[in-house]
């Protein structure tokens, strides 16, 4: 089958199209025929180093994938050939196929393109297991999130507003900021051109959803409530922080990160049945709405990558796998 690998460490440039086995599904596994497949930040940091540990197996990238079941292993229950499906995946998406835990799989919402459900799996996982269970956010609080129109931000807006929170975001051109505030935001900060400190801190935010990191960790804590929660998922400002110790106990403050891609099936699978219930409705009900920036063919992936470094996009970037 084809499937975009990662030859060596480096550039956009290193991802090349190669002829790699077809899985055959295992135990729970389901084979999905890949119709399209999510673009992530985490694509491009396991492209440029071995943050997760890869070995030195053929590694192809990709944590999302849309397609139709075509086979399923000897313990699988759920799901049957021709079901309409997106997954969850720790890699291998940008390929032909991929099997899968039949427990990380959803069914694509009624009346969204296979691209659409692509976008979904990785970022609703990311901010449910960040945003709701680990940092515990709440129907009516106020919630921050850095890189309002990043893939994971479009869909954090419209995910705490329709679980009735009050959402902000911080974005890098007045464009950005204005769809933060379509999706649902209250207010988009442009943080080129204006303080967010300044303008944040005398509403107080609750939560922060962060994947910037640097120097805006002590500002976040500024600008937080007492018993505020800030959640990382990336430190794209630097990984290293100062905090304030005394700030963090006066406010009684938690400071929490996590990263998804490593975390078991097991773990994961538990998500997808809490998403499953609480989310999946919403987006059936046009609550939550997929934002898709680019569709490239599975070819076009180093570009599709490019692109992801330049930070210029709005919402998602997809490939799409085949024709179909």
């Amino acid at each position: 089958m084809d499937a975009i690998v990662i030859t060596k460490k480096g550039g956009p440039e290193v991802l090349k199209l190669e002829q790699v086995a077809k899985p055959v599904p295992q135990g729970n596994e389901i084979l999905i025929k890949v119709h399209a497949a999510g673009i992530n930040r985490s694509d491009v940091m396991s492209r440029q180093s071995n943050v997760y540990g890869a070995g030195t197996k053929t590694e192809i990238p990709g944590l999302e994938i849309s397609g139709i079941v075509e086979a399923a292993g000897p313990d699988a229950k759920r799901w049957k050939a021709g079901d309409r499906v997106c997954a969850l995946i720790a890699g291998g998406g940008y390929a032909e196929y991929r099997a899968v835990d039949e427990r990380l799989c959803l069914p694509i919402p009624e009346g969204l393109s296979f691209e659409e459900a692509a976008s979904l799996p990785e970022t609703i996982f990311t901010i449910w297991s960040n945003v709701f269970k680990d940092a515990d956010f709440k129907a009516g609080e106020n919630f921050l999130i850095h890189g309002g129109t990043s893939g994971i931000g479009v869909t954090a807006i419209q995910m705490v507003v329709a679980m009735g929170g009050i959402a902000y975001a911080t974005a890098g051109t007045q464009e950005k900021c204005r769809f933060c505030e379509e999706l649902g935001a209250v207010k988009a900060v442009n943080y080129k051109t204006e303080d967010f400190v300044a303008i944040l801190k005398p509403i107080g935010i609750d939560v922060i959803l962060d994947m910037t990191g640097g120097e805006n960790t002590l500002k976040n804590m500024d600008i937080l409530n007492p018993d505020g929660r800030i959640t990382f998922i990336n430190a794209m400002n630097g990984s290293k922080s100062e905090i304030d110790i005394l700030q963090m106990m006066n406010k009684r403050l938690v400071i929490t990160g996590s990263m998804l891609k490593p975390r078991t099936d097991d773990f994961k699978a538990i998500l997808s049945k809490e998403i499953e219930q609480a989310i999946w409705p919403l987006i059936t009900a046009g609550k939550i709405k997929p934002v898709i920036y680019k569709v490239f063919p599975l070819v076009q992936a180093a570009d599709a990558q490019r692109l992801m470094e330049s930070s210029t996009h709005i919402g998602k970037i997809i490939l799409k796998v085949g024709s179909y």
